[in-house]
């Protein structure tokens, strides 16, 4: 009855990567979370999801709707090619297809408000174009474990982390989704972010920079 594509994503070998879909974790940085006046001794990951639809690889995209607080966040994407359930971090490496730049894109106020009100984050993350992703690299079966995570707006650097930063490594924040839910080929994670975070503007130009992966550039239209 309905025509509607599934969700894809490019890679640099030129195929398509069909999208499943979008974990995040967040508080996976130390000094994102003390800037976002959190507990950066806090030992158990924040985990929330996109819609599949929300990846994307435009090199622009309308200032979303509803919020005067848009905000980047430069973040390592891993893209999976198998998945399960209750794995153990030793096995997750097995299911690494590759990797992408992304930026997760957050509604700011909106988040301040359910963050007020105790509820979910939906409003604020799962907004349309939300998961600014950059092609995707096959890397299979490889653990990125350092490497500068940098993101600029407008040529000015404003994030500038290392992989090595993180709290929780890949694996073994694959192997905690797992214990979540069942994980498929066509699933991204995005793996958190450094801090440095700030507001977007209309007409802003963006940029992440992560290892050595094909940057990932977008500019938000008014």
């Amino acid at each position: 009855m309905f025509d509607v594509p599934a969700p894809t994503l490019p890679t640099t070998s030129g195929e398509l990567f069909p999208v499943r879909r979008i974990f995040c974790i967040g508080k996976n940085y130390a000094d994102h979370v003390a800037e976002m006046g959190g507990d950066p001794k806090a030992t158990e990951p924040v985990f929330f999801t996109k819609p599949a639809d929300a990846a994307c690889s435009a090199a622009s995209i309308p200032f979303p709707l509803a919020t005067e607080d848009l905000h980047y966040e430069g973040e390592l994407v891993v893209a999976l090619k198998a998945g399960g359930v209750e794995l153990d971090p030793a096995a997750c490496a097995q299911l690494i297809y590759g990797y992408a730049c992304g930026c997760d894109l957050t509604r700011r106020d909106l988040q301040a408000v359910a963050k007020e009100r105790k509820a979910p984050w939906d409003l604020a993350k799962a907004l349309d174009n939300g998961a600014m992703i950059g092609p995707i690299e096959q890397r299979e079966g490889v653990v990125l474990d350092k490497g500068p995570v940098q993101l600029s707006v407008n040529g000015e650097l404003r994030q500038d982390g290392d992989l090595a930063q993180m709290v929780w490594s890949i694996p073994a924040m694959i192997a905690k989704l797992s214990h979540y839910f069942e994980l498929k080929a066509g699933d991204l994670v995005f793996t958190g972010t450094p801090s440095g975070v700030g507001a977007l503007q209309r007409g802003d130009s963006v940029e992440v920079a992560i290892a050595d992966l094909p940057p990932l550039t977008f500019g938000l239209t008014a």
